[in-house]
């Protein structure tokens, strides 16, 4: 039997030689247009690829069931925008734990903790750029301003890291990063709401 979200497809186990043919004919139906795959149970048991492509390892007459659930895009995306605000505060946490350490003069963990914090600020700014393709209502002028303050930020940054300058680091942190962060909460807000009208229509 193969369900999507509790409802029988109707296609056949044994019409396919291994799950990853299954998944892909699951994929063309029209039961996942607009929805996102959260979880893929395999015999009851829950199923993710450990490798690439290793559905195509498990045969067919492996297979007694498959059921797939998902979730319907809008529905997704405002629950990231929840989390977003917990990502904000985290990157403020850490812009101050950096500059607590440059201002000790323990550099080397500084820089680690540095570059996680622009690690997660990149992932951030990405998720926040898709999420904003995705509204239907684009809230412009805010994401523009808060993009072109970070971004210029950025360079700043890059510039005073190449010069070694720490405690000029610390304070671009703490008086400049995390303010220019903080104008992300008015994008996230105006996401959330974006999301909130779609997914009640």
């Amino acid at each position: 039997m193969i369900s999507v979200d509790g409802r029988e497809t109707g296609i056949e186990i044994k019409q396919f030689q291994n799950l990853e043919e299954i998944l892909l004919r699951i994929m063309e139906t029209d039961e996942l247009e607009g929805r996102i795959v959260t979880d893929v149970f395999v015999n009851k048991e829950s199923f993710s690829e450990i490798y690439p492509h290793q559905a195509e390892d498990i045969e067919s007459d492996e297979i007694e069931s498959v059921e797939v659930k998902s979730v319907p895009v809008m529905d997704m995306a405002l629950s990231i925008t929840h989390e977003l605000g917990k990502v904000v505060r985290l990157m403020d946490h850490g812009a101050r734990r950096v500059a607590e350490l440059f201002r000790q003069a323990d550099d080397a963990e500084a820089l680690e903790v540095y570059q996680d914090l622009m690690d997660v600020t990149r992932d951030f700014l990405n998720m926040v750029g898709v999420l904003r393709s995705e509204s239907t209502k684009r809230p412009n002028s805010a994401f523009d301003a808060a993009a072109d303050d970070i971004s210029n930020l950025f360079s700043e940054m890059l510039e005073v890291l190449e010069n070694e300058d720490w405690i000029l680091l610390a304070d671009l942190l703490e008086y400049e990063f995390i303010p220019a962060m903080g104008r992300f909460k008015t994008v996230i807000a105006e996401l959330q709401e974006s999301f909130e009208t779609t997914v009640k229509e």
